[in-house]
């Protein structure tokens, strides 16, 4: 069984740690700045990836997002399960078991999906015709992140003729993401990387028009790029994601006058557990409790006090001599270096306003990896 670390009413300082914790206030500003920032002609499927949760999920469609996005078969089935009833899987589905288990999750709701390889289109035709449903496939393009995607232009052209003929597939359109562009820190190199972007997709959708085929969607973008993609007149449809919650590495990029400024609405609830000397102290919050990919937490709000170093279940801070010093059983409110995968270390969001709790989410989609 699985406790929650807190109960409604509490204050923040009697949760139990670690806690993955939730400023209501500002998840609540961020959702409504994202919806107003997004230009009337171009859709927010926001990406889900970032919270895992179905409640999330649907506050945001309720705020206009025409959908959500996920990344694993499993993550869409268990929104779907929540409620979300439109789910892009911007990810190449490959392996028997998976492709069914997505085309069976059509039955329940509009399903689309990823695709650069025609074998894996065959794959996906084959098991959309035994669950009689159609799919909406798109073509990932590689637009710069050298991660998946078919190379823009003729090869694309090529894949989009595949995906039309199949009788169990819809061609939807191109997924044109630039995920290496999302925390390139100067604004002015991440204009340029999207300008690129925005161009292949431009090129490769007019490639797929002139000989006949639909090309509806344009899709992509991040927190870190989405208003260029929404400027461009090529993307009709964007997927930030961590703008929900933000987190200390997209706090490190330089933002352009004019973009909107989104709180930092997550946090990692800690307890000092031991100050064994004056210039260090240790939270139980250490690697199983924050991502360190792109970087250590930052300690919230306390000027001098750096996290130095982290342990399976520690975390080292340092204290500067000028810095107000932890004291034992103290909380801490840490900002994670990676909102994401920090997310997939919890159960349950604990949601608070002013200091109380005032609600617990589950994650709903906790360890959906497959």
């Amino acid at each position: 069984m699985v406790i929650a670390p807190a109960r409604i009413g509490m204050h923040l300082e009697d949760v139990d740690t670690p806690a993955l914790v939730v400023d209501l206030d500002a998840l609540e500003s961020n959702i409504g700045r994202m919806a107003k920032a997004v230009d009337h002609a171009v859709r927010l499927r926001p990406h889900a990836k970032s919270h895992k949760c179905a409640e999330i999920a649907r506050r945001q469609i309720a705020a206009g997002a025409v959908g959500v996005c996920s990344q694993k078969v499993s993550e869409a089935e268990a929104l779907v399960a929540g409620g979300v009833a439109d789910v892009l899987v911007t990810n190449e589905i490959v392996g028997a078991r998976k492709v069914e288990r997505l085309a069976r999750l059509a039955r329940e709701a509009k399903v689309g999906v990823l695709a650069d390889d025609a074998g894996n289109v065959a794959e996906l035709d084959a098991a959309a015709r035994a669950e009689r449903v159609r799919l909406d496939v798109l073509i990932e393009i590689d637009v710069g992140a050298h991660r998946c995607g078919i190379e823009p232009g003729a090869p694309a052209l090529a894949l989009a003729k595949a995906i039309a003929g199949c009788r169990n597939l819809r061609f939807a359109g191109l997924h044109a993401y630039h995920g290496a562009a999302q925390h390139v820190r100067s604004a002015s190199e991440r204009a340029a990387a999207i300008a690129a972007a925005a161009e292949k997709a431009r090129m490769t959708k007019a490639l797929i028009e002139r000989e006949g085929l639909a090309c509806e969607t344009i899709t992509g973008a991040g927190t870190g790029t989405f208003l260029l993609e929404s400027g461009s007149r090529v993307f009709n449809e964007i997927q930030p994601g961590s703008y929900v919650f933000m987190d200390a590495d997209y706090n490190r990029n330089a933002w352009e006058t004019g973009w909107p400024r989104f709180e930092q609405s997550l946090f990692v609830l800690a307890t000092v557990m031991s100050v064994p000397a004056s210039d260090r102290a240790v939270v139980d919050a250490g690697l199983k409790a924050s991502s360190v990919d792109s970087g250590m937490p930052l300690v919230h709000e306390r000027p001098g006090v750096e996290y130095a170093k982290a342990s399976d279940e520690h975390g080292v801070l340092k204290i500067a001599p000028s810095a107000k010093a932890p004291k034992l059983g103290e909380k801490l409110l840490l900002i994670p270096g990676h909102c994401d995968p920090t997310v997939n270390l919890y159960d349950w969001f604990v949601c608070v306003r002013k200091g109380r709790v005032e609600a617990l989410w589950p994650v709903t989609a906790r360890g959906a990896l497959y």
